[in-house]
């Protein structure tokens, strides 16, 4: 059974960091893509970062480039989202993401409130 699960949100002031785990289970995400996404009150999700399970390669919004990063531990069936320089726009609920095999599965999500 595919499973996600988020965890490592909370209240961060502007400027400070914080990292964001996924622990997936019930397929190997090298072989897939995994997908941050985020939604802030009255918006749309906005993908974040995407892990290529093909070459293990992340690309990143605009909006994060050079102060978030994606990455993957396949031992401990785990993806990151390191999160530094954070602004207060970066309020949101993080998810993270994987389409197998055609069915999309998501996580219940994560709070992140950067707030002075």
């Amino acid at each position: 059974q595919v499973q996600l699960a988020e965890s490592g949100g909370g209240l961060v002031q502007p400027g400070g960091s914080l990292r964001l785990s996924c622990i997936v289970s019930g397929f190997d995400f090298s072989n897939w893509d995994i997908k941050w996404y985020r939604q802030a009150p009255g918006k749309e999700h906005e993908l974040v970062a995407t892990l290529w399970g093909f070459n293990n390669a992340p690309t990143y919004a605009d909006s994060v480039q050079g102060r978030f990063t994606t990455s993957g531990d396949k031992a401990k069936n785990m993806v990151y989202l390191q999160m530094n320089s954070l602004k207060p726009e970066d309020t949101a609920v993080y998810y993270c993401n994987a389409r197998v095999t055609g069915i999309p599965y998501w996580g219940q999500g994560t709070q992140v409130t950067v707030s002075s």
